[in-house]
């Protein structure tokens, strides 16, 4: 299934994607959120928490917004850990 109208990702965020080599869905479920949000910041500095919860919500097929919230906890740890460790 390509990344097109999967819940989460515009335009904006399905070429990004594309750039770091994520060409559909089963791709992203195959990486998971936090390698491809690795690969979406090493492309692009600018990555932002935001984007890391639309890609799990990509792949749990929800909006980023009604995540698990224990789930959001373990992305936003993670998030902190990249961020500190790229200043």
């Amino acid at each position: 299934m390509a990344i097109t109208g999967v819940h989460n990702i515009g335009k904006v965020l399905e070429l990004k994607l594309e750039a770091v080599g994520i060409m559909s869905l089963e791709d992203l479920i195959e990486l998971g959120t936090e390698e491809a949000f690795l690969r979406l910041l090493a492309n692009n500095k600018n990555s932002s928490r935001s984007v890391m919860f639309s890609l799990e919500g990509a792949i749990t097929g929800v909006r980023w917004h009604i995540l698990d919230e224990k789930r959001k906890k373990e992305l936003d740890e993670f998030y902190k850990s990249v961020i500190d460790t790229r200043r």
